[in-house]
């Protein structure tokens, strides 16, 4: 088990970002060390700020690729790994959608999203097909579609995940930090021994509160050095592309086929042990099913055992959504946006967060191989195949808004 990242959440000024970026990286590169002290391997640092249309609300959105450069150069200075600058939503100008591309070829550690959902605000169709849109044209940044993995599209997620891409800051809200875990490898041990489903359960429970008590107080020893909020631990078994920190491998061990009859139970049973564990909590907390990032994930997509309406079946019960998603490089527009769609209508449905990053690979077709093994964090792979999008002249495919009730829990007596 592995901490992916500290994550430091700040606000940012138009003027001066390097104020805050300073402040955070003091307070990352102490907990960099108290944690390895404390026997655990850091990957990362990264920084979140609140969404970049507030940043730059008094100049637009043509500032948006200039001012992504800066941060990223300030941040490199401070020896900060990654900066998220978070979500354009419907409420803004279309211009900041549209900017995306230009920043993420402008820089090559700063991750954004867009947020296509939300309670208050409903599904704006338009912002859908314009979210997949930009999916698009960010798939050609780069020749190899590795430039996706810095976009992702939000639905019904809180400020305060540190997961990237998804993290972003509360506007206006005080400093703070948490911690991603890459602890799929947990799931492996509580099952390799296990003798029933329900020691399996326990298993994972007994393991993942214990690490959350040894982080959790290291944390809180340094919230209290900084006078800064420690926000708590995301535990979402995030894997690593190697068969033993796998979380699809995980599931197997519980005697399923990943995308066969019983892998939903397996979902279901990891979620449970997880739901059990007492630790301060932000973000997630789910399964984490990123396909290029976890080896069985990739080899059963690459087959063709696990599909892309699998997942979203897993989405239902894990609460994180769709990640590192191979698609082929001509996928159309309305076979995009009819994913986004279901994402965004199962996370209001459901009253989750739910993510989709989603990722055409250019020149590439279904069954190719995907050619990004040689970025460290992604497994060899096979583009998925997609099934058909929206309708046109269908009602979902009108670029207009619409609501999705939360499911209401009504008691049944008698």
């Amino acid at each position: 088990m592995n901490i992916r990242s500290v994550t430091a959440f700040t606000n940012l000024t138009l003027n001066e970002p390097e104020l805050a970026l300073a402040q955070a990286a003091n307070v990352l590169h102490s907990a960099f060390s108290a944690f390895e002290a404390a026997g655990f391997q850091v990957q990362t640092r990264r920084v979140a700020t609140q969404p970049y249309p507030r940043i730059l609300a008094q100049t637009g959105p043509g500032l948006a690729a200039a001012f992504a450069r800066r941060v990223q150069d300030l941040a490199g200075d401070y020896g900060i790994d990654y900066v998220g600058l978070g979500p354009a939503c419907v409420d803004d100008d279309p211009g900041f959608v549209d900017a995306i591309p230009d920043m993420i070829a402008a820089t090559e550690t700063v991750f954004c999203s867009v947020d296509i959902g939300d309670h208050a605000r409903g599904i704006d169709g338009g912002l859908i097909w314009r979210t997949a849109e930009v999916i698009r044209r960010v798939s050609t940044v780069t020749s190899d579609g590795l430039s996706n993995l810095f976009l992702t599209a939000i639905a019904n997620c809180p400020p305060g995940a540190p997961y990237f891409p998804v993290a972003y800051h509360e506007t206006d809200a005080p400093p703070r930090f948490a911690l991603a875990l890459q602890a799929a490898d947990l799931a492996q041990i509580a099952f390799s021994e296990a003798e029933s489903v329900d020691d399996a359960r326990l298993r994972l429970t007994q393991l993942v509160a214990g690490v959350a008590s040894e982080l959790s107080a290291v944390g809180e020893r340094l919230a209290g050095e900084f006078d800064i909020e420690f926000a708590g631990l995301d535990i979402s078994l995030a894997p690593y592309p190697q068969d033993g920190h796998s979380l699809g491998g995980a599931m197997e061990r519980l005697g399923v086929h990943l995308g066969g009859s019983g892998a939903a139970a397996a979902a279901a049973v990891i979620m449970s042990a997880l739901d059990a564990a007492q630790y301060p909590r932000t973000g997630f907390n789910g399964l984490m099913l990123p396909v290029l990032e976890d080896s069985i994930l990739a080899a059963r997509a690459g087959s063709g055992q696990l599909t892309l309406t699998d997942l979203l079946l897993y989405s239902t019960i894990c609460g994180t959504g769709l990640d590192t998603v191979p698609l082929p490089g001509d996928i159309a527009t309305e076979a995009l946006a009819g994913i986004l769609l279901d994402v965004a209508a199962l996370a209001l449905r459901l009253d989750k967060p739910l993510t989709a990053r989603l990722m055409p690979i250019p020149g590439k077709a279904a069954g190719d191989d995907c050619g990004l093994e040689n970025f460290e964090y992604f497994a060899p792979g096979r583009v998925m195949a997609v099934p058909p999008g929206l309708v046109s002249g269908g009602l979902l495919a009108r670029q207009e808004p619409f609501r999705i009730k939360a499911r209401s829990r009504r008691s049944t007596e008698g």
